[in-house]
């Protein structure tokens, strides 16, 4: 079988296959067609064609994110790489390991008006590790390149993991066909071991200890450490669904547990705060802890060491947190001095018995509904994907379902890229169950993710049709603004079920509150429907969720 006649392109390949990336999200075009020529040849290589370039990228992070492998992606010239960016972005900030690969012409052609062409090199350079860039009319198999090109790929396997672009100038003719050659890349994987010296932990003798767990994958055995650490009466931990850690000693909705005392009761109010993970989805957690003075804030984490985000930090530790905690409990230090873990998880059942009281308008559906419906009806195992705004928000007011993972975009926390993150996960693991949550603007706005061929039938899509941002009538501002409905919701009376059932998916709507249960619980057992439509009360959304934290606060 031959390949590309470009040895730049071979090359290029030969390095991505010895650095363990098997995965290229393909977007049509002629620049490129080199690249697709190649990886279609080489058997170590499976290819997926994505056409629109901003939905292939966010398919590739969610493939990413659920193989937890570097995925390529390649594009033609021009302003195709551009819509790459969203994806790059979201990423560069959940530490996602992505290979933005894109053609372009030689540096002679670059502003000289020629079609197709715009300055792609550092394009990306805010929002991605690094960057490297080859021409065809200079390049060689030089050790030098080599070594480049190995040390610009070792990066996917840093500590600190995240999105390279890598950019190559073509000459035409694209099309031509050659034997593989032969590339001498040595060397193994580069190790992520982190080394990273502890702290002493004397200083937490006697403290009220706060653990904050923000975005991350499941850890068996994190989650075994940070149980046994719970245990201590000085301690609490707080996670959110997406941190995908489960315990009975968590307090896991931090809204609901944050809404149950006076914040002016000190006595809530932690000495010391070790955080870790990502993305926090908790707008209120974090106005809690800027205003609360800490004797110590460690953060955990290998990324982004200057983020401060309570004003409190006192050290960013480069160091695996298991490893971290693991050390904690064996240090002798006294832990057990006061009941610091009781008035959280006080809190966190008090709230808990009264939401399994709280009851919305019998002959109205609303989006509170919804996700109560979902944590009757979902059983696991379940990979739940949550869109941004509104959707992720009201899935922290539940407690995390066992056997079910958690994922949101919140790196940047945009909607662009919903669906399509869903699609690529989905597609990565074919033996798992997957189920999507989104509301209709990010369906609308994502929808060109029903093109990807195939389209993974393990995938369930539930779209929640309110008619615009929902996320505008709860958090402050926009919500009492007589623009909101104009400027912010963007209010539409569209049914995205219906551009689904343009690309050919049958899909199911339902309107009835009575029908809420039996529909879902049909439509989560029926191998078949993949998306269901759910319109909810647009006008009294916000009512009935404020009226829940009225409710469990009693």
């Amino acid at each position: 079988m031959q390949s590309s006649d470009k040895q730049l392109v071979q090359f290029v390949v030969a390095a991505m296959v010895q650095h363990k990336i098997q995965k290229v999200v393909l977007s049509p075009g002629s620049r490129n067609a080199s690249f697709a020529i190649a990886f279609d040849a080489h058997p170590s290589i499976e290819t997926l064609v994505v056409h629109d370039e901003r939905a292939a990228a966010f398919v590739a992070l969610g493939w990413a994110q659920e193989s937890q492998t570097p995925v390529a992606i390649c594009c033609t010239s021009g302003s195709a790489c551009l819509n790459y960016y969203p994806a790059l972005a979201e990423a560069y900030y959940r530490n996602i390991p992505l290979l933005a690969l894109t053609a372009d012409r030689p540096a002679k052609w670059i502003n000289q008006g020629d079609g197709q062409t715009i300055v792609q090199a550092e394009v990306f350079k805010n929002h991605t590790h690094a960057y490297l860039g080859f021409d065809e009319d200079s390049f060689d198999c030089s050790v030098q390149n080599t070594e480049q090109i190995q040390s610009f790929l070792d990066l996917l396997y840093a500590p600190w993991k995240g999105p390279i672009h890598l950019n190559i100038g073509l000459n035409e003719p694209l099309y031509g066909l050659a034997p593989f050659s032969n590339f001498d890349f040595k060397g193994s994987l580069p190790s992520s071991n982190q080394n990273a010296q502890l702290p002493d932990f004397s200083v937490l003798h006697e403290q009220k200890i706060m653990v904050l767990v923000g975005q991350m994958d499941p850890n068996s055995k994190l989650q075994d450490a940070l149980t046994q650490f719970a245990a201590y009466s000085n301690v609490v931990v707080l996670v959110e669904n997406t941190s995908n850690l489960k315990s009975p000693l968590f307090n896991a909705c931090i809204d609901r547990s944050l809404n149950g005392f006076d914040p002016a009761d000190n006595s809530f109010r932690p000495t010391v705060l070790i955080s870790l993970g990502g993305a926090v989805v908790s707008k209120r957690i974090k106005a809690y802890l800027r205003q609360t003075s800490l004797a110590v804030h460690w953060r955990l984490a290998t990324d982004f060491p200057e983020m401060n985000t309570y004003g409190t930090l006192t050290a960013c530790l480069s160091i695996d947190p298991v490893f971290f905690f693991e050390s904690l409990l064996s240090a002798d230090i006294s832990l057990q001095t006061n009941n610091f873990q009781g008035k959280w998880k006080a809190i966190d059942y008090i709230a808990k018995d009264q939401q399994a009281l709280f009851e919305t308008n019998p002959t109205q559906l609303f989006d509170y509904d919804i996700f109560a419906a979902v944590q009757d009806c979902l059983h696991g195992p379940y990979t739940l994907h949550l869109a941004n705004s509104s959707v992720v928000r009201y899935a922290q007011l539940f407690d995390p379902l066992p056997d079910v993972i958690y994922h949101s975009n919140r790196g940047t926390s945009g909607i662009d890229g919903s669906v399509s993150t869903a699609v690529g996960a989905a597609l990565s693991t074919p033996q798992r169950a997957h189920l999507l949550i989104c509301g209709d603007t990010s369906f609308i706005y994502d929808s060109n993710a029903l093109w990807t061929q195939p389209f993974p039938n393990n995938l369930k899509i539930i779209i929640i049709q309110n008619h615009g941002g929902g996320i505008f009538q709860i958090i402050p501002g926009p919500a009492q603004s007589p623009l909101r409905s104009q400027y912010f919701e963007a209010t539409h009376q569209k049914s995205p079920g219906k551009i689904a059932a343009g690309f050919g998916f049958e899909v199911i709507f339902l309107h009835q509150k009575e029908q809420l249960f039996d529909t879902l619980s049909a439509f989560l057992t029926n191998p078949t429907q993949q998306i269901l439509e759910i319109a909810t009360e647009q006008a009294q959304n916000a009512t009935v969720l404020q009226d829940f934290f009225n409710f469990v606060k009693k």
